[in-house]
């Protein structure tokens, strides 16, 4: 029993988390004012009420208390390219000169492993700052640039997703691997990689032009032999880009059918940007349990266009929201809300902020096959939780004063705030990040 109570973490603040998509439920979140929770060996024990759960505390465990604040669970970021961390900001007239002038020649770099490291160590630190416990993360084409990850993120004791891209064609020559170079740096990574600790692999071909249908066959193959492993591509976000996969691929339906031609459409697959779909290809994805990652900062930087947001609900396609980082303007998930509230409203829907804080969270997990795990504060889930400021700024704390409901202080939280918002972030119970105060 001693031992048991040394372990046991107790937490005092308001709780927030979701269990339910607050676009299809009522009452799809739990709230507790002054809550709550408890956890040991990196698991949820429990959440709840204070006055109710306050005797669960074990003797000599002392409550950390962040009263005013909020704890929730960490953002999961579905889609993002670490290697592109130091190429944030660049300027370009679209995607494929973009790719050209600054992403290949950066990710170049990653053919070091010691600067790999450098970077993933900070790419992490950022992602902590900005209260991102969980990331669906592209590597370099370098596998020593997936071990580099891995090992950062292991040793921060973190839930992480990755893979190294895979491109055999329409790239330059220091970044391209062939079909068998591909599939088998791949498969040896997925060996080293895939649940070692809390890393997860995911199969990665970058998109559909830089691929041959040799390298596409096997990625299909390996997806279809590692069932439980992740797959990451891109899909329908430049109408340039569509348009060049319409001329790579003449036979397929859409650029979308690309990818289910060779068995890449099934649960566990997301698929970056999907702003070009047609009603046929939202089905399918429905369907097979694909989703989306919507980057609405990437996709308005680059001028892409709007992901449709009511169009994806109608097909209920799985979904949450991503940074995309380079090609991204921000790691924080809070600023990533801000530019999908608007990118929604654009398209002439509206996002409330509760559906929001769930994309990022249950709705993220949810779309990575990992409800249960991750996404929640219900007991038995991974005790991945942050502490959100809502007075970290004084605009915020000035508007704080005036909020009338809850949903009015996530709407500010999210149109207001940024990585000085965290103030705490926890990675299978263990403190991993604390906003420096002053």
């Amino acid at each position: 029993m001693q031992t048991a109570t040394q372990n046991v973490q107790a937490y005092r603040a308001s709780l927030l988390y979701f269990h339910a998509d607050p676009a299809l439920a009522e009452n799809a979140h739990a709230w507790h004012e002054d809550g709550l929770l408890l956890v040991a060996d990196g698991k949820i024990l429990t959440a709840g009420d204070y006055a109710t759960l306050q005797g669960e505390v074990p003797p000599g465990v002392e409550v950390r208390d962040y009263r005013g604040k909020i704890i929730m669970p960490g953002f999961i970021d579905a889609h993002v390219h670490y290697p592109q961390t130091d190429m944030i900001a660049s300027p370009a007239p679209g995607l494929l000169p973009w790719l050209e002038s600054y992403t290949f020649p950066t990710e170049r770099q990653f053919a070091d492993p010691a600067h790999a490291a450098q970077v993933a160590d900070f790419f992490l630190d950022e992602l902590l700052r900005c209260g991102t416990t969980t990331a669906m993360v592209y590597c370099s084409v370098h596998p020593q640039s997936v071990d580099a990850f891995f090992t950062a993120s292991e040793g921060c004791g973190l839930r992480m997703i990755a893979g190294k891209v895979m491109m055999d064609r329409n790239c330059p020559d220091f970044l391209r691997d062939t079909a068998e170079s591909g599939a088998r740096e791949t498969e040896e990574l997925i060996q080293r990689w895939h649940k070692h600790a809390r890393s997860l692999y995911a199969i990665t071909p970058r998109f559909a032009p830089t691929s041959t249908e040799a390298q596409m066959q096997l990625a299909g193959e390996l997806a279809r032999k590692y069932a439980d492993t992740y797959l990451q591509t891109h899909v329908s976000e430049n109408q340039d880009e569509c348009s060049w996969v319409k001329s790579l691929y003449p036979q397929a339906r859409s650029y979308l059918d690309v990818y289910d031609r060779y068995g890449m459409l099934r649960p566990r697959a997301v698929y970056g940007h999907c702003i070009w779909l047609d009603d046929g290809d939202r089905a399918r994805m429905a369907e097979t349990k694909a989703a989306a990652a919507v980057c609405p900062t990437s996709n308005l930087f680059l001028g892409s266009g709007l992901f449709d947001f009511e169009r994806a609900d109608q097909a209920g396609m799985l979904m949450s929201l991503a940074t995309d980082v380079g090609a991204g303007t921000s790691f924080s998930m809070l600023q990533t809300m801000n530019e999908a509230y608007k990118v929604a409203r654009l398209k002439g829907s509206y996002l409330p902020a509760m559906r929001m804080f769930y994309l990022a969270t249950l709705g993220a997990a949810r779309s990575l096959q990992l409800e249960g795990t991750i996404g929640s504060l219900a007991a038995g889930n991974e005790a991945d939780f942050i502490v959100l400021d809502p007075g970290a700024t004084p605009l915020l704390e000035r508007r704080r004063a005036t909020c009338n409901s809850l949903e009015e202080q996530l709407f500010a939280l999210a149109l207001l705030g940024d990585d000085r918002a965290i103030a705490a972030t926890y990675a299978a119970g263990r403190l991993v990040h604390e906003r420096k105060q002053g």
